[in-house]
């Protein structure tokens, strides 16, 4: 029996398991928060598009000699920003904006990495390196989790209101400016405190799954957000401690939990859905 319980908690006693799990879960609760705002508003792909942007501000900041994170957040918020304006000023639509916006600037880094002499390996962009992440990138990405997570939790209830009308928001006098770039910032940030640990593929996850669970669940905005941070962490915990055991990527194990759960989450609504009309041609 002892020896059974010593193996199950093997992945808490060695360093660089506790270290994924405790970078990850940090930076996974603003995802989480995030996704719903994300969800509610119709954003879920600028989350997709801005994780791909990443990627050409990286080399460039590794070719001119500045940290990684300063390049990803200056190509992040490019990525934002010129989204928005481009929507602003013509007829396409906002999900085809930000389609050729994210492809383009992908496409551009990919190339950059081809032809710019660097030690930023793809592989390590896309899947994340929480196995091996360095200390400083560590405090890094646990910095940014903690100040992500107090502005989403501060201005919940504005943020609420503007998700939900952003008209009615500027009516009852919110500044809905700072909302809408307060909540880019956040975005990006984020984006940059995930490269590191869970990388491009797990990034994009994290900022749409969640939301999705949690809308399918809860009844509640309060509910929403509870959900999504419960599902996140619950799906973080078990594809990593997984990953110890199978021996696979804890990344792709992760987004693997996270699908499970929203498939798990769409067939309740589906029968919840299903009793209700049952319930209503009774009566």
């Amino acid at each position: 029996m002892s020896e059974t319980l010593s193996l199950l908690l093997l992945p808490l006693q060695v360093d660089f398991m506790r270290n994924a799990f405790i970078v990850t879960m940090a930076i996974a609760l603003p995802m989480a928060l995030l996704s719903c705002y994300l969800v509610l508003k119709g954003w879920s792909l600028m989350g997709d598009a801005v994780s791909h942007a990443v990627l050409p501000g990286v080399v460039l900041a590794y070719a001119a000699g500045l940290p990684l994170s300063l390049g990803a957040f200056a190509a992040g918020m490019v990525c934002a920003l010129s989204a928005g304006f481009i929507r602003s000023n013509s007829r396409v639509k906002e999900d085809t904006v930000l389609g050729i916006v994210f492809s383009g600037m992908f496409g551009l880094g990919i190339v950059l990495i081809v032809k710019v002499p660097s030690d930023v390996h793809l592989t390590h962009i896309l899947f994340g390196d929480m196995l091996g992440i360095a200390p400083a990138d560590m405090t890094e990405a646990l910095a940014i989790a903690a100040a992500a997570t107090v502005f989403l939790l501060v201005l919940r209830k504005d943020l609420m209101v503007h998700a939900f009308d952003p008209h009615h928001a500027h009516a009852i006098g919110l500044r809905v400016g700072l909302l809408h770039y307060g909540l880019l910032t956040v975005l990006s940030l984020t984006v940059v405190g995930a490269l590191a640990a869970v990388g491009i593929i797990l990034a994009i996850a994290l900022l749409v799954a969640p939301g999705a669970i949690a809308f399918l669940v809860a009844r509640t905005f309060r509910g929403m957000l509870l959900i999504a941070a419960g599902a996140t962490l619950s799906a973080v915990f078990t594809g990593i401690y997984l990953s110890f055991f199978i021996d696979s990527a804890p990344a792709p194990t992760i987004v693997l939990v996270m699908s499970g759960l929203f498939v798990l989450a769409f067939i309740r609504s589906r029968i919840v859905a299903h009793r209700a009309a049952k319930r209503l041609a009774a009566s």
